[in-house]
């Protein structure tokens, strides 16, 4: 009876030196893992802020965000043209050489275009935008009143959205150039960075209720099996 009641208070006074390495090295790990991925989430948040701010100072400057934006666009056409012409050298035994060679040639000579005149870029692609707006408009509101499927009426809105919206920038073009792709850049990063908000925020969110479950989890068999060895001794 002595010897049980002594082994019990030294159980009692054990402190964290009676868990075994296995385990405290295990818990380590857990816990930096799950601070990392805490981490990155608040990360995916930051660059969520800083896209939606950029979203916002496009659509008050909205001239501004549609030049940035083709001269962006030059830049990753020639990038993307450099990068093609070399892989198409590395591969030049292959058959598709010459068509690799071409696709990077146009690719340079329209970065190096887009970027040398961005105004004359963006007029040319707020019309090309327009018409794939009519366009689209037209075969959505023809195909929704021949299938006349489930999603009839949102089919005939969307399509009817798309026509009226070419049908305005073509009214206004070449102006329009100014605005339109910036505008749709602008709200392209604002969507964007609020999705990305979003994910780093609930992400965080999940990592710690996971963590806290796992911890409580962890807690109540440690203590379980340390009744069960009291009661046994």
């Amino acid at each position: 009876m002595i010897k049980s009641k002594s082994k019990s208070a030294r159980e009692s006074t054990a402190g964290p030196e009676s868990v075994p390495p296995s385990k405290r090295a295990s818990a380590s790990k857990s816990r930096d893992g799950t601070a990392d991925l805490s981490r990155s989430f608040g990360w995916l948040a930051v660059l969520g802020v800083i896209l939606v701010l950029a979203g916002l100072v496009g659509l008050v400057y909205t001239g501004l965000a549609t030049l940035t934006s083709m001269v962006l666009f030059g830049w990753l056409l020639l990038i993307g043209g450099v990068v093609g012409l070399l892989h198409a050298v590395q591969a030049r035994a292959s058959n598709f050489f010459w068509l690799g060679v071409v696709v990077a040639a146009l690719n340079i000579a329209a970065g190096v275009v887009i970027i040398s005149k961005p105004e004359a870029a963006a007029e040319a692609l707020t019309m090309f935008a327009a018409l794939l707006f009519l366009t689209g408009g037209v075969f959505r509101l023809v195909g929704s009143m021949v299938v006349r499927g489930p999603q009839f009426g949102w089919s005939l809105v969307q399509g009817a959205f798309d026509l009226l919206l070419g049908i305005l920038v073509l009214a206004s073009w070449p102006s329009s150039s100014k605005y339109v792709i910036g505008t749709f850049f602008s709200l392209a990063l604002l969507f964007d960075g609020l999705g990305l908000v979003a994910t780093g925020y609930g992400g965080r969110r999940i990592v710690s209720l996971v963590s806290d479950q796992t911890r409580t989890t962890r807690r109540v068999p440690d203590s379980t099996q340390e009744g069960q060895d009291r009661s046994h001794g």
